[in-house]
């Protein structure tokens, strides 16, 4: 692993080296997740499935549902209450 130090400018910015944006394929508009874990920044390429993989983990999540013995009234039941905690925070 080849370590390449960053600066942060004036405006808090960092340049993602070359050979690391060729290597993982960034370019201009690529999105990027971050967030810090003690003392490290870590970041994580956002990237939206294709139609194809996204119909693969629906069916992927179906089946497991079916497999669990869920209904969809449990999975309304479910989202209902992941909605009612986020508004009591």
């Amino acid at each position: 692993m080849n370590i390449t130090m960053l600066t942060v400018s004036s405006k808090g910015q960092v340049v993602i080296p070359a050979e690391i944006r060729k290597q993982l394929n960034i370019t201009e508009g690529t999105r990027l997740a971050s967030y810090a874990y003690g003392d490290m920044i870590v970041m994580k390429i956002v990237r939206l499935p294709s139609e194809e993989e996204f119909e693969q983990a629906l069916s992927d999540a179906q089946s497991w549902a079916i497999e669990a013995g869920l209904t969809e009234n449990d999975i309304n039941d479910a989202i209902r209450n992941v909605r009612k905690k986020k508004r009591e925070k």
